[in-house]
């Protein structure tokens, strides 16, 4: 018998199921990152179901970075309908564990939307989307400017590598990072009052490093450019 047609196999597999998919593409979430400031009693996130017609499921939590551990911080509600063209806030809770006072430290909120199932609908193939956004917990009287974090970076060539040193007490979110015609697009942040060690792609040349980096409201900084 004659090898199948891989286009045919697709068309039988697609036929098992009802023309009907749901997709949770209608959830948008409010902003791309929060800052919880410490001497507030809780942040908010605002969580709005564009779709014409179908309810949603929301989920929400949050973890310490590998997405098993769950963070010190309460989500309420953490599960509730959100019904077509509706808006519903999410409030975030600090609950008081032990963080550093001298940095922010950093979290991720997971927006999960799980669609509806109409009635009399079988074999229908579900699409549920996570939205995870960053959650930084921010102490008070922090030295210096959140905003002054991205300029006051400094990088040294070595060997093959790019040391990146990052003095200030926040995290800085890169929006871009090269050295001449080279993106280093794997970098992605740089923990407060630390150093990042990055090897270079071969072949990299250039005799200077720019970057720019995302701001508290989600925007982009000015472009920096420091000699290497």
């Amino acid at each position: 018998m004659g090898r199948k047609n891989p286009y045919i196999l697709f068309l039988i597999i697609i036929s098992l199921f009802t023309s009907q998919i749901t997709y949770a593409g209608g959830i948008v979430v409010g902003r791309t990152r929060v800052i919880y400031d410490a001497d507030k009693r809780e942040a908010t996130l605002s969580v709005k179901n564009n779709a014409e017609s179908n309810p949603f499921l929301i989920q929400s939590w949050v973890d310490a970075g590998e997405e098993k551990t769950r963070g010190p911080f309460i989500i309420t509600p953490p599960l509730f309908r959100l019904n077509a063209q509706q808006e519903s806030n999410l409030r975030i809770s600090y609950t008081g564990s032990d963080l550093p006072t001298d940095r922010e430290s950093v979290f991720y909120i997971n927006v999960k939307a799980i669609p509806s199932t109409p009635k009399n609908t079988k074999n229908e193939l579900k699409l549920v989307v996570n939205t995870r956004i960053k959650l930084f917990y921010r102490p008070t009287k922090l030295p210096g400017k959140s905003f002054e974090a991205p300029k006051a970076l400094t990088f040294a060539r070595n060997n093959g590598h790019l040391v990146i040193k990052n003095p200030s007490p926040y995290h800085v979110v890169f929006s871009s990072l090269s050295i001449g015609s080279t993106f280093l697009k794997d970098v992605a942040m740089i923990a407060p009052l630390s150093q990042l060690d990055v090897v270079l792609p071969p072949g990299t040349s250039g005799s200077s490093v720019k970057w720019d980096a995302i701001n508290d409201y989600g925007g982009t900084t000015a472009r920096y450019e420091q000699p290497l």
